[in-house]
């Protein structure tokens, strides 16, 4: 746990989540100030996704066909490009899906590179860092960027262009690794691969336990920062990016405590043991819904981050395991990404159609904490039943 690289890795990661998070309240804040329906601020996500889904066959492939370092430097110049475009004012959903294939291509190689810098008894423990280092930088990232959104929505922007510059250049002194995978970047045989990479992993038990479980997850996680944007002026009549930000960053804190409690305590070939945690989101969220003072709202948000840092880390760590034993670790996280945006853009376009058809937030939140709760009780009973049957 003392490489260089990995240090590295966590240092460039902190800053450009920092500035994915500052931006998407400045994001927000720019979609209002230019007269959007509400009902639009989650389309934001939208097209961010949309972006991870149509790169997700090509970006595993580049992550393993380059040495990844030089790969999270390029991924975070698109990022750049983006937030300069905001800067300057142009087409706010446009700009965001231009960070979102920035974040397409950064993810497979942030993660790939863990089995490439670590050993295997150590992956469990560097994904928790790299989720803490991840989460601080929600959390400060949200914090900083629903503030300066109220204030100054120049000077907000202007950081996020001068984080991207730095972790850009701290991508560059990561060390070159030889690709582990190298393969042709011809489109046609990328998808064809693509393919062959979604039926293995899917076919591997674990992978496809670990697939289902993290989509899921951050599928309900996207949906919940724009959960708080409408539930917070509703339930506690305050308006504004900051309180729905400062939640966002309690949600973030409480990951980095379930992180950290995963990485120290449950072992790689232990981490389906994690099912029942997910269980509990479900119940937490509706506990969250129905919470009508700050306090309470703040407890809440804290408990759901936490049993969410304990449910994701292990799942996480399993998945990069059998892709490294397999497809590659960059095109395993790519096949992730494709599943997971394809969660996010389900849930958010759900959250989206409930927003245009005024069903009240505090019971669609809580509808939304049932279902997501039923299913991972599922996820969890039938996970039980394959490993009582072998």
């Amino acid at each position: 746990m003392k490489s260089k690289a990995l240090w590295l890795v966590l240092i460039a990661q902190f800053c450009s989540a920092f500035a994915d998070n500052a931006l998407l309240f400045a994001a927000i804040m720019m979609v209002r100030n230019a007269a959007f329906p509400e009902w639009s601020i989650p389309v934001l996500q939208s097209f961010f996704t949309g972006a991870y889904i149509l790169l997700a066959p090509f970006v595993g492939a580049i992550a393993d066909a380059y040495p990844k370092g030089r790969v999270l430097m390029a991924a975070n110049g698109l990022k750049l490009a983006g937030g300069l475009a905001m800067f300057l004012g142009l087409n706010p959903f446009i700009a965001y899906g231009l960070v979102g294939a920035g974040a397409a291509a950064y993810s497979p190689a942030k993660y790939g590179i863990l089995p490439e810098i670590l050993a295997a008894e150590n992956l469990v423990k560097g994904n928790g860092w790299l989720e803490a280092s991840t989460i601080v930088a929600i959390l400060l990232g949200a914090v900083v960027g629903g503030y300066l959104s109220d204030i100054n929505l120049m000077l907000a922007f202007g950081i996020v262009v001068v984080l991207y510059v730095v972790a850009a250049l701290i991508n560059f002194f990561i060390p070159r690794l030889p690709p582990v995978h190298p393969t042709t970047l011809k489109p046609w045989p990328l998808l064809q691969r693509f393919a062959v990479d979604v039926k293995v992993l899917w076919r591997d038990t674990a992978a496809r336990l670990s697939l289902i479980g993290t989509s899921a997850f951050w599928g309900a996680g996207a949906t919940l920062r724009f959960m708080l944007v409408a539930w917070v002026p509703v339930a506690l009549a305050i308006s504004g990016n900051a309180m729905p930000s400062l939640l966002n960053a309690i949600v973030a804190l409480g990951v980095v405590i379930g992180a950290a409690i995963a990485g120290y305590k449950v072992r790689l070939h232990d981490s389906p043991r994690v099912l029942p945690a997910g269980c509990l989101i479900g119940i937490a969220i509706i506990a969250f819904s129905f919470s009508g003072h700050l306090y309470m709202a703040i407890a809440a948000c804290a408990v759901i981050g936490a049993l969410g840092g304990f449910f994701v880390v292990p799942l996480n760590a399993l998945l990069q395991e059998r892709g490294h034993e397999s497809v590659g670790s960059g095109s395993a996280i790519a096949v992730q990404n494709l599943l997971e945006n394809s969660a996010m853009f389900l849930l958010t376009g759900a959250w989206t159609v409930l927003g245009m058809s005024g069903v009240p937030v505090v019971k669609a939140a809580a509808g939304f904490g049932l279902v997501f709760g039923l299913f991972m009780t599922w996820l969890w009973l039938s996970n039980r039943r394959l490993r009582l049957a072998a």
